[in-house]
């Protein structure tokens, strides 16, 4: 079964574009802001606070995609592709890691740390983008176009 999972992973697959990429950029993107938690909590001065510094983070991430697919893997992109990869994407982005900052608290370094289960009180705002990012990745595949 392993062997499966890691052949599917190494193509270009249903399962990478819709269920791996987005936990895995989910989980990615406020790797700053998880870096302030474990090291300087006190600049986490509040969920608010905490959620757009996260933000943050997608608008980067956002910019630095966009740049990858626009120059690398669509280099002969149109205009509105362009358009479309920082509004939708951009947005689909900046919106899912605002809500993954609110699940970056004291209760996510316990349930690291084992002491609580793993993401006990805070795995909606994990699971919620990454459902909103594989439904955001789906409506491209199907409508979207190059």
């Amino acid at each position: 079964m392993l062997g499966a999972i890691i052949q599917e992973l190494s193509q270009d697959s249903v399962l990478v574009t819709f269920i791996a990429a987005p936990m895995i950029e989910e989980i990615m993107k406020p790797a700053g802001v998880y870096l302030l938690l474990v090291r300087w909590p006190h600049l986490l001065t509040s969920r608010i606070h905490t959620a757009c510094l996260a933000a943050l983070g997608g608008l980067s991430f956002a910019v630095v995609e966009n740049i990858l697919y626009l120059q690398v893997y669509f280099p002969e992109h149109t205009q509105a592709l362009v358009v479309f990869r920082y509004s939708a994407g951009l947005t689909m982005h900046v919106v899912s890691s605002f809500i993954v900052g609110f699940g970056i608290n004291q209760k996510l370094l316990a349930s690291v740390r084992g002491e609580i289960p793993l993401l006990k009180g805070n795995k909606k705002f994990f699971v919620i983008p990454m459902i909103l990012h594989s439904l955001f990745n789906i409506t491209v595949m199907l409508f979207g176009t190059n």
